[in-house]
């Protein structure tokens, strides 16, 4: 499948190889444990990653439109016919100025819209206070807070450290009627 979405100010596409760099700026240092499996230490790592993203087409590059530069990433995954799992990871620069809700919100309407999703749900960290309110801007409802939910990364004895994990999700109908 091939994505191609143009904002205002960005554009939603495949990666390419020219996107490591970029890639690897925000890979290298997660901000949320829930990346930390995706760590990202050389350009060659990252030229990989991309190649799966490639490959696997569940990842979409988010990158400004007059420079083309790679700013960040919304993952998908198609969960059953009708339902797909959200979620988005941008490079720390780019934080605090609405690329992250304006690119999410325009694939969310893509999603509806070419695709004919019915529901959409996104995992956030309980920590992770600006995506939490992202997820309510785009007209999100918090469907659940579950305690202890998964382990990203270890404690120092070795042992899972496991995350308390918010849900949040929103239906086509609700998309349509509350149009943010």
């Amino acid at each position: 499948m091939t994505i191609r979405i143009e904002t205002p100010r960005l554009i939603l596409r495949t990666f390419e190889e020219r996107d490591a760099s970029g890639l690897l700026e925000y890979l290298s240092k997660p901000i949320t444990n829930c990346f930390a499996s995706d760590t990202t230490t050389t350009i060659e790592d990252a030229l990989t990653k991309i190649h799966k993203r490639q490959k696997d087409n569940d990842c979409i590059a988010v990158c400004l439109k007059d420079s083309d530069q790679l700013i960040g990433e919304i993952f998908f995954i198609k969960e059953e016919s009708d339902t797909y799992s959200i979620g988005w990871n941008f490079n720390e620069k780019f934080h605090g100025k609405g690329y992250a809700k304006e690119s999410a919100y325009m694939f969310i309407d893509y999603l509806f819209n070419q695709l004919n999703t019915r529901r959409i749900y996104a995992y956030v960290e309980d920590y992770n206070s600006a995506s939490q309110k992202l997820c309510e801007r785009l007209g999100f409802r918090k469907e659940g807070h579950f305690i202890e939910f998964i382990s990203f990364i270890k404690n120092p004895d070795g042992s899972p450290k496991y995350e308390n994990t918010m849900q949040y999700a929103i239906l086509k109908k609700e998309w349509v009627a509350n149009k943010v």
